[in-house]
């Protein structure tokens, strides 16, 4: 019943619990002869050194609403390469105070409940739910190296906590898998993921899609010069959003400064709050109907688009600037750079400055962009696992460490979801 390997039950017996008024199912056992006196670390044979400090618990899977433990004792031996350590019990990892089984429940568990089911549920506190996931992701880790045969990458960071606090995250677009992040977003943070991969697996990767930040652009350029890097379509169109709001914003003033405004009420001071009307008003709500595709559009913002186009020709020749980008986008290959360069020469030529701008930064990402049309690489993929990391930490409720994050989110989109112990593979039985 309890499904400990290469070990000897001496004597189970229901003991009361010293932190509760419950009892406990307490099981004494102890490791067999041929797999005692090896190093917890490594597991090669070691010298023995001494009886350690007495007799140890690990915290084990429930019976029922019983809590059980196992206790054994915990000698200390001599490894050439890590010193004094406990020794090895195959019952669970060097350092834990729960067992394998034990941990590879919490480890399922969090990547697919919350964390009030796994702490209520499991009994344990969120702190140590944290310290399991990280030993079981070690584990997990230790088995390869999940950066070899990567030739087609992407780059980003996500949020995963308020005060600026971001973690830079690589998705391989071959498989789909989170294959590598850490805390931090600036060049020596993108370095040290190159230094995992090192020179001759860096020469291998072909393609890179990045936003247009430029500390990404420079890092994969020295890093790997042969690597054709490609720009995200979702953030050069967002650009151009920005750019039509900022002219959108200007109407809007410009139609209060002429008049299309009246007072409401009297506020604190004798002095009333000064609200749009007429075409300021129209103006005010119609920010969704200019951000929305014309796919997407209902009649009421359809109506607001023709309305724009009749009295204000320059917010509407906007509107059609930023829809033309995304054209380009949508034709892709060389239809996509003949597009391309009709809309930089006509948004040089608007006199709308936000387009004027815009159109200088787009022709310095002309490579990328040109890259991105022929080879049809963008960041959609490395956005939805952005979105799952997200999710991964509002389900805990946030995260005291990153590292802790960092686990659950490999754990759950690296590819190694955990499974629960002594459970055959479904896949095969099919």
């Amino acid at each position: 019943m309890l499904r400990v390997d290469k070990t000897v039950i001496e004597n189970v017996e229901v003991v009361p619990d010293r932190r509760s008024d419950q009892d406990v199912v307490l099981a004494h056992v102890r490791v067999r002869r041929g797999a005692r006196g090896r190093c917890g670390v490594c597991l090669r044979p070691a010298r023995g050194y001494d009886q350690g400090g007495g007799r140890r618990r690990w915290r084990h899977l429930d019976f029922a609403t019983a809590m059980v433990f196992l206790e054994a004792d915990a000698p200390r031996v001599t490894c050439r390469r890590h010193g004094v350590v406990v020794a090895h019990v195959p019952w669970a990892r060097h350092g834990a105070g729960h067992t394998r089984a034990f941990d590879q429940t919490v480890a399922w568990l969090a990547t697919r409940t919350s964390k009030a089911a796994v702490t209520e549920l499991m009994r344990i506190a969120w702190r140590s739910v944290g310290a399991i996931i990280a030993r079981v992701w070690a584990d997990e880790e230790a088995l390869g190296d999940r950066l070899d045969g990567l030739r087609r990458i992407g780059i980003d960071e996500v949020s995963y906590k308020r005060g600026h606090r971001y973690l830079l995250v690589v998705v391989d677009h071959d498989t789909g898998r989170l294959v590598w992040a850490t805390p931090g977003r600036d060049q020596a943070t993108l370095n040290t993921f190159f230094d995992q991969l090192g020179p001759e697996r860096c020469a291998q990767v072909t393609h890179v899609s990045a936003d247009a930040a430029p500390w990404i652009a420079a890092v994969v350029a020295q890093r790997c010069p042969a690597a054709v890097q490609c720009a995200d379509p979702f953030h050069i169109v967002a650009w151009a959003t920005e750019a039509l709001d900022e002219v959108r914003r200007d109407a809007w003033r410009d139609a209060r400064a002429g008049g299309h405004t009246r007072r409401d009420g009297l506020r604190r001071g004798g002095r009333g709050r000064q609200i749009s009307t007429g075409t300021a008003l129209k103006l005010r709500h119609s920010r969704y109907a200019l951000w929305k595709n014309p796919d997407h559009l209902t009649d009421r913002q359809r109506d607001k688009l023709a309305w724009i186009a009749k009295t204000d020709p320059r917010l509407h020749r906007a509107y059609l600037l930023k829809e033309g980008l995304r054209f380009v986008f949508i034709l892709k290959n060389e239809a996509g750079k003949q597009a391309l360069d009709r809309w930089l020469c006509w948004a040089a030529r608007c006199r709308i400055p936000q387009f004027v701008h815009l159109a200088r930064r787009v022709r310095g990402q002309r490579d990328r962009i040109h890259a991105t049309l022929e080879h049809g690489l963008s960041n959609a993929l490395i956005e939805s696992v952005n979105t799952k990391i997200r999710l991964i930490t509002r389900l805990a409720f946030g995260f005291r460490s990153p590292h802790a994050l960092i686990a659950l989110a490999m754990l759950s989109l690296g590819g190694t979801r955990p499974r629960l112990p002594d459970r055959s593979d479904p896949r095969k039985q099919q």
